[in-house]
């Protein structure tokens, strides 16, 4: 049986996930009159570049004949999800802010309500979709219908279901909790870097190095995620990433102020 406070905590998880990327957005438009268009490109560039580009990429890389050492190895595996992620990302945010967004106000609201769009749908897709799969899961193993679940699932992939009911019955509240506290630094993260990439579009010349240090960032936060998932407690590394968020979202809000 799946804990009843996991299961309350699936199921707030799974509410904030999707509703705090709306409320964001109605925000930022109802008090700082940006265009819906502007988050909605911000989430359609996060679902092109991160969902299907850069995952068509890792169906190429990673199931190919280097594939096996790339995975086999923390640091290559470290390396490689960290460079696809940023230079993806990075590259779409740059693109559309250069060729999408050059009649709209050169001030930060305008890079903040894309972040909100690009990081919101991250949130959305990722977590507050998965939060509801995950409840429709540990509803059914409470109602023992977990046979059901496994019959539906290809033969190969039923062990490893069967091991996720286990994690399911043995999770915390915590567990869940600490997913949401990631998503919150992630859009912290996005936020940030809709900035350095708007001030490199923007202001052009000197500022240009603002894109490769948005990709460098990027692939710094996520490869650290890789290399210290398994050094580390789980707490201690949202505590390490959560900081390098809030730092980029620090010099973010430097940089805003030279708009």
């Amino acid at each position: 049986m799946v804990p009843t406070a996991s299961i309350i905590t699936i199921s707030i998880c799974a509410i904030l996930g999707i509703a705090t990327p709306i409320l964001l957005g109605w925000w930022m438009v109802k008090k700082y009159q940006v265009k819906p268009t502007t988050i909605l490109l911000g989430a359609g560039v996060f679902i092109v570049f991160a969902l299907i580009l850069e995952t068509i990429l890792h169906q190429v890389v990673l199931k190919g004949p280097h594939g096996p050492a790339i995975m086999g190895n923390v640091w290559y595996y470290a390396l490689y999800g960290g460079l696809a992620a940023g230079i993806f990302e990075e590259s779409g945010r740059f693109l559309a802010m250069k060729y999408l967004l050059g009649k709209e106000p050169s001030g930060a609201k305008t890079a903040v309500a894309y972040g909100v769009g690009h990081g919101g749908a991250e949130m959305l897709i990722i977590f507050g979709l998965s939060m509801i799969s995950n409840l429709v899961i540990a509803v059914m193993i409470n109602l023992g219908q977990a046979d059901t679940i496994l019959s539906a699932v290809p033969s190969e992939a039923q062990a490893q279901m069967q091991g996720t009911f286990a994690q399911f019955e043995t999770s915390t509240p915590g567990t869940f909790l600490t997913g949401l506290w990631e998503r919150a630094s992630a859009i912290i993260l996005q936020l940030g870097l809709s900035v350095f990439v708007w001030t490199a579009v923007r202001k052009g010349g000197k500022w240009l190095w603002l894109f490769p240090a948005a990709i460098l960032l990027h692939f710094l936060v996520d490869a650290s995620a890789v290399l210290l998932m398994k050094a580390v407690s789980m707490v201690a590394l949202e505590v390490i990433v959560c900081a390098l968020a809030v730092a980029v979202g620090a010099a973010a809000v430097m940089l805003a102020k030279k708009l």
